[in-house]
């Protein structure tokens, strides 16, 4: 049998083998009808997107020749991910696994004489960069926690919880250790997929001589914040200054309902010696973070949100100068928002990464020779392509090292050549996967919106797209609602997944976006069931003048205020579409309002509380439940059952309407999943009823 026809049986059978785990799918996309023997190359599947190493940069030796980086693979039998780090020349060649122990190594810093300290199973532990056996540094009870080591390696910067408040029965009755029950007397009694049982994460200091550990001194001790951050903050909130004399911290020093309706982080400066706090950041109200001090350890650089209670506020980067005593916003003059950045290695510059036109891209910007003059800083973009530069890892001669992605490209390691301006491989987890995968074609769109502004559209194409025939396609809906839809790799709205089914996908640009200027991302605010959803019927209305569109089959998808625009587009699409799948959406604003957890987020942009006569329209106009009337389409529903930032009520009462209206409908409950879907098998289960639905309902 020749190897066409291998691979036609065994399409064939895997496309089966979905069919027959999916009772209710009907077989009929392009990609698996009877031209299904002329495709020499396999099409993502569910399992095969699981399949991809996920790859994460770690550090880069401080002469810049090697790069250390991680791998998480999953494994589906036992329904987990096993990291390791590995070991490359950042001029190419052949990678070395550095450790092969089950449980999770994470880079804590790689010393000038090739020694890598990392953090495994919680406590820190050390290997030569060339090899050789790992050494156990630490045996701390109770485990370690975004680690920072001291500039002269004699001391330690850590987190661990500490119990402040016995919100928990257990620890307020001793005696009643069998009990679950919660009490609470004020707000932040639960935060994004936890409630609150009065432990807060606090910065420890310690001495540290060859492992040993002093006693660690709480910078925090009987006060009620966090630091990190909750839920998502990391090591990125500690840093030591250069001389090792004091510790920055980021913090909310905020409690119950001013810390659930606050964005005022600061970064606090705690000298060692006199044991004084000082807030760096006074004055400044929005999210300042990521403090990083330049090479020389004379300007401190962090970013910065003005507006208290705007999350999605543009970030600028501020360095404050210790000779002039100078604080400085570098982009407050640059239509834009900054994602993450690095000091260049003579600190005459800091590169960074923002969304631009529908990708994220490399920019610098140049520091002024003197801080205290009134001189704008130059700002240049570096990098131009369809693809995202997804964080930064060091500079080297010539280059910066980068993680990158595209649609259809997990992330790998790169460099990026500053005179070719080219990314070239260094890591290659994933490419024998991609090699063999049928492509995906991505382009560029423009749309008129019904106001007049030029609409930006990312479409994906099936495998072996021909513009004759024509083709079922989504619509798919970004959350945020100020989040950037640019070529990420995701491994759930995966689209190139989506069109390897046999779909197009369109993803619209729609205001609220970062990229297209600080006003198109602002716009959003307060009015997210107005223009928004009408430039989402301006996309679609757009792509159906197609001919390869088949009117008669298309949907619409989306998570969080996509699922939200889901649920409004099912009360206003007058036929437009066939099927809806939302997840996680927002339903019922004024029930949403009362059980969010991060009140400043719905105070900023909905406008405030439903009591206010001033926000009718957000509870009115804006609130999907106001268009129930009007629902007559499929639609599924899935949920997460710790999912506190748009809470269970939601997708319960959207299915509970549809079932009480007739309409077709589906409830797929995750109960142990949050605002995500983070398991393996959970995230398989996802998939197979998101394609099953489709092919049900299209």
């Amino acid at each position: 049998m020749d190897k066409i026809s291998i691979l036609a049986c065994a399409m064939v059978a895997s496309t089966l083998s979905f069919a027959q785990e999916n009772p209710n799918m009907r077989v009929k996309r392009p990609v698996t009808t009877n031209k299904v023997y002329q495709l020499k190359k396999e099409v993502l599947t569910p399992e095969k997107l699981w399949e991809l190493g996920r790859v994460s940069a770690e550090g880069l030796s401080a002469d810049g020749k090697w790069l250390v980086y991680g791998v998480s693979k999953y494994t589906f039998g036992e329904n987990k991910s096993e990291k390791n780090l590995y070991v490359i020349p950042v001029k190419g060649g052949e990678p070395v696994q550095f450790t092969q122990e089950e449980g999770g190594e994470s880079v804590v810093q790689i010393n000038k004489d090739g020694e890598i300290i990392y953090l495994f199973k919680g406590q820190l532990w050390s290997k030569p960069l060339g090899g050789g056996e790992a050494k156990q540094l630490t045996d701390i009870e109770g485990g370690l926690a975004n680690v920072k080591l001291s500039p002269d390696g004699k001391q330690i910067l850590f987190s661990r919880a500490v119990l402040i408040h016995p919100y928990h029965s257990k620890d307020k009755y001793s005696d009643l250790t069998k009990s679950d029950v919660y009490i609470y007397d004020d707000l932040d009694y639960r935060h994004w997929d936890t409630f609150n049982d009065g432990r807060f994460n606090h910065p420890f200091i310690a001495t540290y001589d060859n492992g040993k550990v002093g006693e660690p001194l709480d910078i925090l001790e009987g006060e009620p914040f966090y630091s990190p951050q909750a839920p998502f903050g990391g090591a990125e909130d500690f840093t030591w200054t250069p001389d090792g004399k004091a510790v920055l911290y980021v913090c909310k020093k905020r409690f119950g309902k001013k810390y659930a309706s606050s964005t005022n982080t600061d970064i606090y400066r705690y000298d060692l010696a006199s044991k004084v706090t000082t807030n760096i950041t006074e004055g400044m109200n929005g999210y300042d973070t990521h403090p990083v001090y330049s090479p020389n350890g004379q300007q401190l650089a962090w970013l910065s949100m003005k507006t208290d209670g705007y999350e999605a506020d543009k970030n600028d980067i501020i360095i404050f100068d210790k000779a002039t005593t100078q604080r400085k916003n570098l982009t407050a003059h640059w239509d834009g928002t900054v994602n993450s950045y690095i000091w260049s290695k003579d600190g005459r510059k800091i590169y960074f990464t923002a969304p631009v036109r529908g990708a994220v891209q490399l920019f610098e910007v140049e520091l002024p020779k003197n801080s205290a003059r009134n001189t704008l800083s130059k700002i240049t973009q570096i990098s131009e392509g369809e693809f995202d530069i997804a964080g930064i890892v060091g500079e080297v001669d010539g280059g910066l090292i980068v993680t990158s992605t595209t649609m259809t490209r997990a992330a790998e390691v790169y460099r990026y050549d500053f005179k070719k301006k080219t990314l070239v491989a260094i890591t290659k987890v994933n490419d024998d996967i991609f090699n063999h995968l049928a492509e995906t074609k991505v382009e560029g769109r423009f749309t008129k919106a019904s106001d007049g502004e030029e609409l930006f559209s990312w479409v994906i194409y099936p495998p072996d797209f021909d513009p004759s025939k024509k083709y079922p396609t989504l619509l798919y809906c970004q959350g945020g609602p100020q989040s950037a839809l640019t070529q990420t790799y995701s491994y759930r709205w995966n689209f190139q997944l989506m069109a390897s089914q046999g779909y197009i996908v369109i993803m619209p640009n729609r205001r609220g976006m970062p990229g297209w200027g600080v006003k198109w991302n602002e716009d959003i605010s307060k009015d997210w069931g107005g223009q928004p959803i009408r430039d989402y019927l301006s996309a679609i209305d757009d792509l159906a003048k197609e001919p390869y569109v088949d009117n008669e089959r298309i949907g619409v998808v989306g998570a969080s205020y996509g699922g939200y625009s889901v649920f409004m587009l099912a009360g206003v699409h007058e036929g437009r579409f066939k099927s809806f799948i939302s997840h996680c959406g927002l339903f019922d604003m004024t029930s949403w309002y009362g059980t969010t957890e991060e009140l400043f987020f719905a105070n900023h942009d909905l406008g405030g509380p439903y009591w206010d006569k001033n926000n009718t329209k957000t509870y009115t106009d804006f609130n999907p439940i106001t268009y129930i009337d009007k629902w007559n389409t499929p639609i599924l529903i899935f949920q997460g059952g710790r999912d506190y930032r748009v809470p269970i009520g939601q997708g319960l009462a959207a299915f509970q309407a549809a079932q009480l209206k007739n309409i077709k409908s589906r409830l797929v409950y995750l109960p142990e999943e949050n605002h995500w879907v983070l398991s393996g098998h959970n995230a398989l289960v996802w998939q197979r009823e998101f394609f099953g639905w489709l092919q049900e309902t299209l």
